[in-house]
């Protein structure tokens, strides 16, 4: 069921939450329901994001199966460093590369493969056909920051839904079907662990369609490749500002994975994917904000909740990967939401925060460390003769391009 937030005359202006202890307060109210991607329901609509109560429990149980601790070491040792290196091979090769577009074909490429996105050409070309969908994909999943004609967007992105599907999604649910029914009868076969076939697997259970199955997919590559392809270049963004500040770290950002993923992990304190949450009241709710009636709005000010210095220190608003932090306030603050909808993908990128026992051999990076720590290794550098640019499409705080160079420079 698709839902749309009520207009009425009657409506308030929304609540606004903007310090850490309010914020968590709002997540764990579960008669406030997710409203961020209301203007988006074109990719959007019932996907895990945008589903409440029962049928949001039903979907992440199913989706759990997959985001568990041993898919994701497979991912993190296995199959994410073939990805990265044969990725930024080509790049490293020419010396110099767009982080924007390097974040994107990079995290597009492992957000293909969580989510089920088959590639059987393997090509350079097949890579950006998907990454063209990808980004129309990302444009609807955004809409209400759009500085375009949206009635006109939503149109175009319906299209390229349609077309992604009939290119990608189709053969992917083709093979995955094939393989399910082999091993019903019998076969020892070996099953994909993606989002893709855990879906497929709990088919009935779910009472999918597959219009709400082609919006989940999408949702997923867009979620797996677009929030981490931001971070990613913010990260290496504020690492380089680091380093010109603390050239004793030079060194320890190309071989410390744990501290490259403490950079991470502040990194997306700072710059949380949406730098609000929304949320809309099923019912009348009594927050220590405030009082919230049926159809009002709550708007969570992320900037600021994930820079609250009674929780971060005076200097919560820079950049310090050696923060201390109080006990039981995760690193990356509320950028990964909370409650019933904390990200389902947050250890696979992020990795999982360290704690007082950490081993390295035992412990999951995340993904973002991983390709992050690939780019410092090959050198990555500003380029003198190329600023960095905004992107001017969009009021989202998003980089439109960052060139750098690669190599020793020599």
């Amino acid at each position: 069921m698709t839902v749309t937030a009520p207009s009425t005359p009657e409506a308030k202006e929304p609540l606004v939450v903007s310090t850490f202890a309010e914020a968590k307060e709002v997540y764990r109210a579960k008669d406030l329901r997710q409203a961020l991607y209301d203007e988006g329901e074109v990719v959007m609509g019932d996907v895990l994001v945008n589903l409440h109560g029962a049928e949001h429990r039903a979907r992440r149980r199913a989706e759990n199966k997959m985001f568990r601790r041993e898919v994701f070491e497979r991912y993190e040792r296995e199959l994410f460093p073939q990805v990265i290196e044969r990725t930024l091979a080509p790049y490293v090769e020419a010396g110099r590369v767009d982080l924007v577009t390097l974040g994107h074909e990079l995290l597009l490429n492992l957000a293909a493969l969580t989510a089920g996105v088959d590639r059987p050409q393997g090509t350079a070309e097949e890579t950006h056909h998907l990454y063209s969908y990808m980004m129309l994909f990302i444009e609807g999943a955004t809409l209400a920051h759009s500085t375009g004609d949206k009635d006109a967007q939503r149109k175009c992105i319906y299209a390229g839904l349609l077309d992604w599907d009939r290119d990608f999604l189709a053969p992917s649910i083709e093979r995955r079907r094939a393989l399910l029914e082999r091993k019903a009868a019998g076969e020892d076969v070996e099953l994909p662990r993606d989002v893709l076939t855990t879906l497929l697997e709990n088919w009935d259970e779910l009472e999918l369609t597959h219009e709400v199955l082609r919006r989940e997919i999408a949702f997923f590559l867009l979620a797996g490749a677009h929030t981490t392809a931001t971070a990613f270049v913010r990260s290496i963004d504020h690492i380089l500002s680091w380093v010109e500040k603390h050239p004793e770290d030079l060194e320890v950002i190309r071989t410390d994975q744990l501290f490259v993923q403490r950079c991470i992990h502040e990194t997306v304190r700072l710059n949380p994917s949406s730098p609000i949450g929304k949320r809309r009241a099923l019912a009348p709710v009594s927050l220590s904000s405030g009082e919230v009636n049926e159809g009002d709005f709550v708007i969570l000010d992320l900037q600021n909740i994930n820079r609250d210095p009674e929780v971060f220190g005076e200097d919560a608003a820079e950049f310090n990967p050696r923060r201390p932090l109080p006990p039981g306030v995760a690193p990356f603050g509320l950028s990964f939401g909370g409650g019933m909808h904390v990200c389902i993908g947050q250890d696979l990128a992020a990795g999982v925060v360290p704690r007082a026992d950490f081993e390295a051999d035992n412990h999951l990076f995340g993904l973002l460390t991983g390709s992050v720590q690939a780019v410092l290794t090959a050198g990555v550098r500003r380029d003198p003769d190329n600023a960095p640019e905004r992107d001017k499409n969009t009021l989202r705080p998003y980089w439109g391009s960052y060139p750098v160079l690669l190599g020793d420079g020599s």
